[in-house]
């Protein structure tokens, strides 16, 4: 009962809230103005802004979940072993999840600094040219989602190792009599006995980049030329800016129902590939 009124406050009430809103014109205070009916939800499916902020949250999740699901499985396996000093390095591999996207945004943009950040004194050290990592169209959502990596790795992370080390040894120990080399174990034995936690942090990573708003509010602020406008900042621009919450509450609808298709089909099609013990 207490979770259920938990849940309530904190989750139905603002959904349904939502929808409500998603059907009227607001005043700039938030207050009722006129009944819309779907108005709010024509003008967005009828908007070009919409659609490229769509876009931009499609490339930000395209250019996040592989590559962090990839690292932090890379990392994981590479510090399963019970050689000394590992522990130090589980801990440092970690380290992320303990860090607010504030803190870590903050982390970034000084590495980002154009001028006395550490990434271009490095590539000035190397003879390049150095990059204007946030006010470059071409780099600045590249830039925001490494900063999305990094600070996705320490769950990813945590996970994975979770999910690596509940593999029993006999099983290795069964390859290496039968002649399996590192690489063939790996990628035909502990890519398939952890399936089911690569299946989880997959579907959890997607929900993760299409919410994602922190960093971006604190890197670019969508810039430049809308290149970071995922559709996040733009439900948060349309609500909290320009005091659109009709229009702010059909996005946050269209959202929720978008991740919840992905999230559908990611059961559909990756589920029958995941192997369970």
């Amino acid at each position: 009962m207490p979770s259920l009124l938990l849940f309530g406050i904190f989750l139905f009430y603002p959904l349904l809230k939502s929808v409500y809103l998603s059907l009227h014109l607001t005043d700039p205070r938030g207050r009722i103005a006129v009944f819309a009916g779907l108005d709010n939800f024509t003008e967005l499916l009828a908007s070009d802004k919409f659609y490229e902020s769509l876009k931009v949250t499609l490339s930000f999740t395209v250019l996040t979940v592989p590559v962090g699901i990839a690292l932090a499985l890379l990392l994981a396996a590479l510090s399963q072993g019970r050689l000394r000093g590992m522990k130090g390095f589980r801990f440092v591999f970690s380290l992320p999840v303990a860090i607010s996207v504030g803190t870590g945004s903050v982390i970034w943009m000084m590495l980002y600094h154009p001028t006395l950040g550490t990434l271009n004194y490095f590539l000035t050290l190397l003879g390049a040219n150095p990059v204007n990592w946030l006010t470059d169209p071409a780099w600045a959502l590249v830039s925001v989602s490494i900063m999305t990596i990094w600070m996705n790795l320490g769950f990813n992370y945590i996970v994975l190792l979770s999910g690596l080390q509940s593999v029993p040894e006999e099983i290795y120990d069964s390859a290496k009599i039968d002649g399996s080399g590192p690489l063939r174990t790996f990628f035909q034995l502990t890519v398939p006995l952890v399936s089911p936690t690569l299946f989880f942090v997959g579907i959890v990573s997607v929900i993760q980049a299409f919410q994602s708003f922190g960093q971006i509010h604190i890197l670019t602020k969508g810039g430049p030329m809308n290149s970071t406008d995922v559709i996040v900042f733009n439900i948060y621009q349309d609500a909290f800016v320009n005091f659109r919450f009709g229009i702010g509450s059909a996005q946050a609808l269209i959202l929720f129902a978008i991740v919840l298709i992905l999230t559908l089909l990611q059961y559909r099609l990756l589920e029958r590939k995941v192997h369970y013990q």
